[in-house]
């Protein structure tokens, strides 16, 4: 692989061994793995079908709903199939350029998917605070071209990070104790000097989560001081009501991400397998959630979905 700047070995493939500590487990594991992930699909498909066909929900709110619902399938797709295969097959290898696409693939989506989030909280506060310009604030090309500029960023974030490892010589050891090829599982495999990926993982993690909190807090702030200053205690209570689903995604997403990060980077005295079951679970829980609280909390979209659903 010239691509690559191997040791001497010249290992072109990783080994991902699956949850260490629990290899007797794999097959009881894999039956939750299969499960969020079926459910995961199914409920995000419907809701992109549904969104579809409905013309009366070709509208912001429900562009948006679709871009997160794309990203909830592509993130655990990117990763689950290999993971089952490991877990029922015993197929644990990857090739390092198969393994550093993952990689690419699997950090572009995340950081996609928190752009969705802020852009969701911007909607919510244009609703709220500034009702009377929403459709010229945002109108659905607006919204299209902020999902434009969420995927670029998004890629020109994470590109440098799979170009920066492929230069460097990995160990003779392939052996990568993890599911998925994850960025801080691959850079452990770095024989040479790390860094300058070390440095720049870390300022991209503390600037996309800052930066992306940061609006979602003021948002949400704005949000707050409009609702209070509301008199009317049913549009109170609406205006409440429109935020909620919203909360409950960015809190199933934030929370057991920053964890597992926080954990990966500073608690070496957690066991292996906590690590990385935390791993998994950041990317299977939130988008096997995400469509079940928008299907409870918004009338609209589970009006709509019952319509299809109920079917004779």
């Amino acid at each position: 692989m010239a691509a690559f700047n191997l040791t001497p070995s010249d290992s072109s493939t990783f080994i991902l061994t699956g949850i260490p500590g629990l290899e007797a487990a794999h097959i009881w594991i894999s039956i939750p793995f299969s499960i969020f992930y079926i459910i995961s699909l199914m409920g995000n498909f419907t809701l992109l079908f549904v969104v579809g066909r409905e013309q009366t929900m070709h509208k912001p709110m429900y562009l948006l709903l679709c871009m997160l619902a794309i990203t909830d399938i592509a993130a655990p797709t990117v990763v689950v199939p290999k993971a089952l295969c490991v877990f029922w097959f015993n197929l644990k290898g990857i090739t390092v350029a198969g393994c550093l696409t993952q990689m690419f693939f699997l950090h572009t989506v995340s950081v996609m998917h928190s752009a969705v989030l802020v852009t969701m909280a911007f909607d919510r506060y244009v609703a709220i605070c500034n009702p009377l310009r929403y459709a010229t604030i945002l109108s659905n090309a607006q919204i299209a071209k902020l999902g434009i500029v969420g995927l670029i960023r998004s890629v020109l974030f994470i590109l440098p990070l799979p170009l920066l490892m492929s230069q460097q010589p990995f160990c003779a050891n392939p052996i990568i104790p993890h599911t998925q090829c994850e960025y801080i599982a691959v850079v452990k495999m770095v024989c040479g000097d790390i860094t300058v990926p070390r440095i720049y993982s870390l300022v991209l993690m503390f600037v996309i989560n800052g930066f992306d909190l940061t609006l979602i807090a003021l948002s949400y702030g704005f949000i707050i001081m409009a609702v209070l200053r509301i008199s009317s205690k049913k549009s109170h209570q609406k205006a409440l009501n429109t935020c909620t689903a919203h909360i409950c995604v960015m809190l199933t997403y934030y929370t057991p991400g920053l964890f597992s990060n926080l954990t990966h980077r500073f608690g070496q005295g957690i066991a292996p397998h906590v690590h990385i079951i935390l791993a998994d679970v950041y990317l299977l829980i939130p988008p096997m959630l995400n469509p079940i609280i928008y299907g409870v909390k918004t009338k609209e979209l589970r009006d709509k979905v019952g319509k299809y659903t109920c079917r004779r």
